[in-house]
C-alpha cells in the first residue's frame, strides 16, 4: 500500500514542486491552499504525514497543527514544517522536521522516508 502525503502551501509552484517530487518516488499525494482544505484533506484521506507550510493567507500554519492535535483520531500524523519564514523552527514545536525554502530535494526525501519507515 502507498504511503499518502499531504502537502500544505499556498504556493502553487512549491504545491506542483512537492506533489511531482513524492509521487516520482512513489507516495500517494494530497494538496490543499490553506488550512481549512488541509484539515478536510486530512480528515477525509488520513495521510501519513504532512508538509506544512506557516505563513498562508487566512489562518497560518501553527493554528491547522494546533486543530490536528485536538482530534484525537489525527493528532499521531507527523508534520514536516517548510516555511520561508525566518524563526519557523519554533513555530511548531512537535514537527518531526522544519526545513526551510529554498529547501533540498534529497534532506527531504531523507526526512520523509525515515519518519514513514516507522
Amino acid at each position: 500500500m502507498k504511503k499518502k502525503i499531504l502537502v500544505i502551501d499556498d504556493d502553487l509552484n512549491i504545491r506542483e514542486y512537492l506533489v511531482s517530487l513524492f509521487k516520482d518516488n512513489g507516495y500517494e499525494v494530497y494538496v490543499a491552499g490553506d488550512v481549512k482544505q488541509g484539515l478536510s484533506q486530512t480528515k477525509k484521506n488520513k495521510p501519513h504525514l504532512i508538509t506544512l507550510d506557516i505563513e498562508m493567507p487566512g489562518e497560518w500554519g501553527p493554528r491547522f497543527y494546533h486543530q490536528l492535535t485536538q482530534d484525537p483520531e489525527l493528532k499521531d500524523i507527523p508534520v514536516i514544517v517548510i516555511s520561508g519564514l525566518s524563526g519557523h523552527q519554533c513555530a511548531v514545536v512537535k514537527a518531526v522536521a522544519s526545513i526551510s525554502k529554498p529547501f533540498d530535494r534529497d534532506e527531504l526525501l531523507k526526512i520523509v522516508k525515515e519518519t514513514l519507515k516507522k
